[in-house]
């Protein structure tokens, strides 16, 4: 059991986030539920425990000033912050010729400076705490996926990871990558293009596994495929 930690979860209204927060509510944690979709998160946050246990906060994690209320909002309503996840995050089709030069923008600065921006935001209550930094990764950060620009940007999140890890070293601060591959999650609008992909509650599975080691062990990455994804 986590004995009452307190877990920041961006992107935490639908999907792999959601579906994580039941998890750790499920092992003790409290949590910090961060997204666009208030009614969601409120909705997310009542069936977890309501306010004792779990409080929503409407943040888009390309502005700044968003991070930082959400970091506020976990110290001044749970009083700590032991564990924060940049898992915010969208995709585009495959090909440089497709999806507009609009959709690049707002997901590069979702994938990238919205992560760059959740580490900025946490990292100085996770430092006092001892605590535990989170990203999420993507197998298509480890490989490279014909004309795709949001591999590009889980290259770049595969890259900060390691980078804050190193620049933490001496903290106790731990630094994980949840790198799943193909998910059957609303990023497929056509469906997961897989016969048995991995569902949001193996990936779910992933995160409490890093979260739930001794302090002395640092999970600095976890790739999960579905035993049918071949690359």
């Amino acid at each position: 059991m986590s004995d009452d930690r307190v877990l920041w979860i961006t992107g935490a209204s639908s999907g792999i986030g959601a579906a994580t927060a039941r998890a750790a509510a499920a092992d003790g944690w409290r949590l910090v539920l961060a997204a666009r979709s208030l009614d969601r998160l409120e909705a997310l946050a009542e069936e977890l425990g309501g306010p004792d246990r779990a409080v929503a906060v409407e943040c888009d994690v390309t502005e700044w000033a968003d991070q930082q209320a959400a970091v506020v909002t976990a110290l001044e309503h749970f009083g700590s912050l032991d564990a924060a996840w940049a898992n915010a995050g969208f995709g585009a089709q495959r090909g440089f010729l497709l999806d507009s030069p609009e959709h690049w923008r707002s997901m590069v600065l979702t994938n990238v400076y919205g992560a760059a921006l959740t580490i900025r935001a946490a990292l100085p209550a996770l430092t006092e705490s001892g605590g535990h930094l989170l990203l999420t990764g993507s197998v298509a950060g480890r490989r490279n996926i014909v004309g795709s620009l949001y591999s590009a940007t889980k290259h770049a999140v595969h890259a900060m990871a390691e980078s804050v890890r190193l620049e933490v070293d001496g903290t106790g601060v731990r630094v994980t990558v949840i790198a799943p591959g193909i998910v059957e999650t609303p990023f497929f609008a056509d469906g997961a293009p897989l016969a048995e992909p991995l569902q949001v509650d193996d990936v779910a599975r992933a995160v409490i596994y890093a979260l739930s080691q001794p302090p002395h062990v640092d999970v600095n990455e976890v790739l999960v495929r579905p035993t049918s994804q071949p690359t």
